[in-house]
C-alpha cells in the first residue's frame, strides 16, 4: 500500500527561540540527554546529522537492552528534519520490533520547526513505510501509547531545552569575569569555529555568530561593504574548563592588516589522558605536529600542534597511567 491515510501526528510548544530548539537535534552529547524513553537511559553509538546521516544508539530501561537508528532525509536548519526510523541490531541493521508483532519495520517522520512570539512549535507527522495491511493495523493501533511515549520523551526536551535557553541567557548577559582567548581570522572565521564546535562538542554562546551585515546602520556607521557582509563579526565558543573563544574576520576592506606569527598559543588540560590524545589527534589533523604527545619530566602528559588554520594549541595533563 502507499501513504496511509491515518498519519500520527504530534505536536508540542517550547518557550524557547527555534534555533535553540532545532538545535537539541543537531548533535550527539544533546541527543544523549533527552532522546528515548524517560525511562531509557540513552546511549549514541554514532551519530551523523546529515541528509544519508546515520543515527545509531542503544537504549536501556528495565533489564532489557534494545538498539535503534534513524536515517536522515531532508534537513533545513531550523525548519525541518526528515528521517527514517527502525528498530536495530548493534551493527545497525534493522531487525523486528521486540515485543511487538506486525510493527512496521521503518517509520518515516517529519519533524517541522515554527516559531511565533519566542514559543517554538514542533509538529511530528509519520507513517509507516511500504507496510502489509496488518501492520498499518498494528502501526494505528499503538498510537495512543506511542503519543504518550512521545510526550514523556519531550518532557526530557523541554528541560533539556530549558537548561540551554538559562545557559544561553547567563552566557549573554552575566558581566562575571571570565578567562578567554581571542583570534582574528583571514576570512574564513565560520569554518575554523565550526571544525573547533566539531571537536569539542559545544555550543556557541549568545546569539551565535553575529556577521557585519549585523552592524546597526546609523550615521556613526557607514554602509558595511557588501563583500565582507557574511564575514564574522564575533563568536563565542566554550572549550575546557570555562575557557572561551572568540573570533573575528579581519577584512582589509576595513583597514586591517592580519599578520599570523607563533605568540599565541591555547593551551588545554584536559582530565584525562583518553581525552588528551583525542584533542591532540583532532586538532592536528591536516595541521604540524611541533611536539609530540609524550610523559614529560614535569609529570605532565604534554604536546602541542597547529592546526590548519594557523592556530597553536599546546596540551597539558597531569592525570596519571591507568
Amino acid at each position: 500500500m502507499g501513504k496511509p491515510k491515518k498519519e500520527f501526528v504530534f505536536t508540542r510548544h517550547f518557550n524557547a527561540p527555534r534555533d535553540l530548539v532545532f538545535d537539541a537535534f543537531a548533535s550527539a552529547e544533546a541527543m544523549t540527554e533527552w532522546w528515548g524513553p524517560a525511562e531509557a537511559n540513552t546511549t549514541v553509538i554514532s551519530f551523523d546529522f546529515r541528509s544519508g546521516g546515520l543515527f545509531h544508539y542503544r537504549s536501556e530501561m528495565h533489564g532489557h537492552t534494545s538498539y535503534g537508528r534513524l536515517i536522515y532525509g531532508e534537513i533545513r536548519k531550523p525548519d525541518l528534519i526528515e528521517f527514517t526510523s527502525s528498530f536495530s541490531n548493534e551493527n545497525a541493521e534493522i531487525v523486528d520490533a521486540p515485543m511487538l508483532a506486525n510493527f512496521p519495520k521503518e517509520i518515516f517522520n517529519s519533524f517541522s520547526f515554527t516559531e511565533s512570539n519566542g514559543i517554538t512549535t514542533i509538529t511530528i507527522i509519520g507513517y509507516p513505510v511500504n507496510p502489509t495491511e496488518e501492520e498499518y493495523k498494528t502501526f494505528v493501533d499503538l498510537q495512543p501509547g506511542v503519543q504518550k511515549g512521545m510526550g514523556g520523551m519531550f518532557d526530557q526536551l523541554q528541560q533539556y531545552v530549558e537548561a540551554q535557553f538559562k545557559l544561553r541567557l547567563w552566557a549573554k548577559k552575566s558581566t562575571m569575569s571570565r578567562t578567554s582567548t581571542y583570534l582574528n581570522f583571514d576570512g574564513n572565521t565560520e569554518e575554523a569555529f565550526r571544525f573547533y564546535k566539531s571537536v569539542f562538542g559545544t555550543e556557541f554562546n549568545g546569539e551565535g555568530i553575529k556577521r557585519f551585515e549585523d552592524i546597526p546602520q546609523t550615521p556613526g556607521n557607514p554602509p558595511v561593504n557588501e563583500t565582507i557582509k557574511k564575514m564574522v563579526l564575533h563568536v563565542e565558543l566554550p572549550l575546557l574548563g570555562n575557557h572561551i573563544l572568540m573570533g573575528t574576520d579581519a577584512p582589509k576592506e576595513m583597514g586591517f592588516t592580519l599578520n599570523f606569527g607563533n605568540n599565541v598559543h591555547i593551551c588545554l588540560e584536559p582530565d584525562s589522558r583518553e581525552e588528551t590524545k583525542r584533542l591532540f589527534t583532532e586538532l592536528s589533523s591536516d595541521g604540524t605536529i611541533t611536539m609530540p604527545l609524550e610523559d614529560m619530566f614535569f609529570g605532565a602528559y604534554f604536546g602541542s600542534c597547529t592546526d590548519k588554520f594557523g592556530v597553536n594549541w599546546m596540551f597539558n595533563c597531569t592525570a596519571k597511567k591507568k
